[in-house]
């Protein structure tokens, strides 16, 4: 562990030059919006972290939406904590030992003060106007005339409360208690405060987020500024100076009872300054992070060393602000990246179940979430992070046998569908950074081949059938393994997508049996393929589209479910999550999944009648609003019109959904940002290059600007793309023509070389589709033929040439060669 001051120092050292230059020159912080989200279910932490930080510091309301801690929607405020994520659905996580501010108890009697969290909330009104967030930093005034400022280092959360001085003599006060967002804390939560130096020491044990698990947290509360008065316990609503420890039950009635500190300082004229170290694995190890991080409780000093942090992340993109560009636009842009890097957290050095030295990070919520943009992305942005990260799931598969798919406060969370490709795109796009890339093949190998007992939470469930009918059944006979019976569309289709990135893995580790035979099974997702299903509006008018995929059970014959159950339009209250009564899709339609073949566009643009027929049945998903922009299986269909040779329709409905679904407001997000997927949708989309993950295409579109410069943290390169007839009314948003580094280039998409080897896509725009990314030679590869392209049919490799480990398969049935 370090200081601030030499971690800080550290991480400057290892910044390319060309960072430096960038940022003085153009500062993407003034861009950075922490509040977008903060209200109506985006559920984003908007305080002070650092990128990747465990100690994260906001105000906590009493909202329902305060999954992130704070909101903007009215509720008042129950406490000042350390402990967050960022942008979950479901139940919220972590807002351990949270403080509380009193200027003064009325009599100057502390059991006239109010201590649980349930009745302070009535002192926790404040204006609005008065919050104040900014990479590094978040500050907020009660109507109290208590004001509250924080800021953070990794490990360490720093809060500064400056009180009213009219309190008559009375003497201004802190509480932290022993309770969490939640209220999850279960028994034995425990306290302590020294009678000289007013340290707080403690511990709670507390449930885990979408999980069944459980974990313990530790806090250490020092502070500077003003001299103790007093200090003490508290237990529901009365306190003691007399009593320095506690240690208190969760109750009988499911609702954690109130205990904690308070510390009471002698005047209020000056403010108080608290120091909360945090730990996951003692209260002791709490207090030496805090010391070894913040020696000197130098407030200016650490959100300094904290906005440096964040200048530094944010600063190898720099866009373009002329040419008459709405700032707004710029806004969203820089706001989006820097939500990327709020969660997953890092927590190297504070798991309590091993310590190896290897890289940890927890709070994945979830990687089928995050890897269809936000790990992408960041493996552009910030490669050695995802390293890391890859690393850490590598050791986790390596403790606990599988690779999560959610993964958060040290436990196995439940299983969505299931997912590698958080994995496997980072060694497709040459991440290398001390990762066992053998183990990293042999634990995606085993979730495709190990049924675990109980696959709630890791791992694949139904292999048996999967390997002998080449799908999930409805209804699956399934004695090996045990999890929720549903999802078995879902499931066929994404095993048959993880199984093509184990066959590339395989490939390029010269594993020929293993690559032949995951490349066989991830054709598996056409055995659902019914020709002659039709789908009707719920009103019972006909769609018109015929086609579509069905569930199947273990005897071969069909089962039913209506294609536009569990999509945006479905009002009939379906259940389409993880109950038990669940849908055979998963948190999306039959309609949306039916889209769901990321390997092999040309052979769906083929089942789908061509690909005029495929558009068609795209602007459907679209304009009938069956597709939810809030949920992240709907990212990709918007870039799809590239796999029918209309990439100028994917650019319109970019435009559609930004910023009519993401804008700059505090409600401007269609649903939880999800860890920061929802900004790096608005990033990439913004970019102008959108990813297809688990292989080595961006989907070309102009971008928001009229240029965008990608340094790579790698080779200190920089990429850029630059817009001639940039139109900031969005009119011109066309293609027409394009060169690559001077040359003329028709693809509609380009791989990652052009990230590391700094190339430069001059694009053309007009008000007008143009033929531009249009010819079958230009489409992204795809296992199965395009056909139906003027009557053309072209084998395309899947991977391209110019990479390492060409995958060069002939197989017959399978349309899989070379160009």
């Amino acid at each position: 562990m370090y200081s601030f001051n030499r971690r800080c120092i550290s991480f400057l050292l290892l910044v390319p030059a060309v960072w430096r230059a960038d940022a003085a020159d153009f500062d993407p912080l003034q861009y950075v919006d922490q509040l977008i989200g903060s209200r109506a279910g985006g559920n984003v932490f908007p305080g002070a972290t650092l990128p990747y930080g465990m100690a994260k510091a906001v105000a906590d309301t009493n909202s329902g939406s305060n999954q992130g801690g704070f909101t903007l929607d009215g509720t008042p405020i129950l406490g000042f904590s350390a402990l967050h994520d960022s942008g979950t659905g479901g139940e919220p996580s972590l807002g351990n030992f949270p403080l509380f501010p009193y200027a003064a108890c009325p009599g100057d009697d502390i059991n006239l003060c109010v201590y649980p969290k349930k009745t302070r909330v009535a002192f926790g009104a404040f204006d609005s106007k008065s919050v104040v967030a900014r990479p590094g930093f978040f500050s907020v005034t009660l109507n109290t005339g208590v004001k509250a400022e924080m800021t953070a280092a990794q490990r360490t959360a720093l809060f500064r409360f400056t009180f009213p001085t009219a309190t008559n003599g009375a003497h201004p006060l802190l509480l932290q208690d022993l309770s969490d967002l939640h209220d999850s804390r279960q028994d034995n939560g425990s306290v302590s405060v020294d009678p000289t130096t007013g340290r707080i020491k403690g511990q709670g044990v507390f449930v885990s987020s979408f999980s069944q698990g459980q974990y313990t947290s530790y806090f250490c509360t020092d502070f500077s500024g003003s001299k103790i008065f007093d200090n003490g316990i508290f237990a529901n609503s009365r306190a003691s100076a007399n009593v320095k420890n506690l240690t208190v039950s969760r109750s009988i009635n499911g609702y954690p009872l109130p205990g904690g500190a308070f510390v009471r300082f002698e005047s209020p004229e000056k403010p108080v300054t608290a120091r909360v170290g945090l730990s996951f694995i003692s209260s002791d190890q709490a207090c030496s992070n805090a010391e070894e991080e913040i020696p000197d409780f130098d407030f200016d000093a650490v959100q300094s060393a904290a906005t440096t942090a964040w200048r530094e992340k944010l600063s190898p993109i720099t866009v373009s602000t002329g040419g008459g560009v709405d700032p707004d636009q710029i806004k969203n842009f820089y706001s989006g990246i820097y939500r990327t890097m709020v969660n997953p957290q890092n927590y190297t050095g504070e798991n309590p179940n091993w310590e190896t030295g290897e890289p940890y990070f927890d709070s994945f919520y979830c990687l089928w979430d995050s890897f269809r943009s936000q790990i992408p992305f960041l493996t552009v942005l910030d490669p050695s992070s995802v390293e890391q990260m890859i690393r850490s799931l590598i050791e986790t598969y390596k403790h606990e046998g599988w690779l999560p798919d959610c993964h958060m406060s040290f436990s196995k969370g439940y299983t969505q569908v299931v997912n590698l490709l958080a994995v496997f795109d980072g060694y497709l796009k040459g991440l290398a950074g001390g990762i066992d890339w053998d183990v990293g093949y042999e634990a995606v190998v085993k979730d495709a081949e190990v049924e675990p007992f109980d696959w709630c939470c890791h791992g694949r469930g139904g292999i048996d059938s999967w390997k002998s009918l080449g799908y999930i059944p409805v209804q699956d006979f399934d004695y090996k393994g045990f999890g929720t019976l549903t999802r078995s569309l879902s499931r066929t289709l994404e095993y048959s997508y993880n199984d093509f990135t184990i066959a590339q893995m395989a490939k390029a580790m010269n594993k020929t049996t293993d690559a032949e035979k995951y490349l066989d099974s991830s054709n598996n997702w056409k055995n659902l393929y019914k020709e002659n299903q039709t789908s009707s509006l719920f009103s019972g008018a006909n769609t018109g589209f015929v086609g579509f995929f069905q569930p199947k059970y273990l005897n071969g014959t069909w089962g039913s479910q209506n294609p536009l159950k569990c999509s945006n339009i479905d009002n009939t209250g379906s259940v389409c999550s993880l109950q038990n009564t669940g849908a055979e899709t998963f948190e999306s339609s039959i309609w949306e999944y039916g889209f769901y073949v990321p390997h092999d566009q040309g052979s769906l643009v083929t089942l789908y009648g061509g690909p005029s027929n495929f558009v068609k049945r795209l602007d459907y998903l679209h304009d009938q609003n069956i597709t939810y922009i809030g949920n992240e299986p709907a990212f990709l269909t918007v870039f799809q019109y590239h796999y029918a040779g209309r990439p100028g329709l994917s650019a319109k409905r970019s435009h559609f959904y930004i910023p009519r679904f993401f804008d700059t407001t505090p409600e401007g997000l269609p649903g939880n940002d999800d860890s920061g997927a929802m900004g790096s949708f608005v990033a990439f989309s913004m970019m102008g290059l959108f990813p297809n993950p688990g292989q080595d295409v961006y989907l070309i579109t102009p971008p928001f600007f009229e240029s965008v410069n990608i340094t790579s943290p790698v080779t200190g390169k920089t990429a850029t793309i630059r817009a001639i007839n940039f139109d900031p009314t969005y009119a011109a948003i066309y293609i027409q023509s394009a060169t690559l580094d001077g040359k003329p280039y028709t693809k509609n998409w380009i791989d990652h070389s052009f990230f590391t080897e700094g190339k430069e896509l001059v694009l053309t725009l007009g008000k007008n589709e143009s033929s531009w990314g249009t010819a079958v030679k230009d489409l992204p590869p795809s296992v199965g033929e395009y056909v139906g392209f003027n009557g053309t049919a072209v084998s395309r490799r899947i991977v391209p040439p110019n990479l390492r480990y060409p995958l060069e398969f002939r197989r017959p049935g399978l349309g899989f060669g070379q160009v």
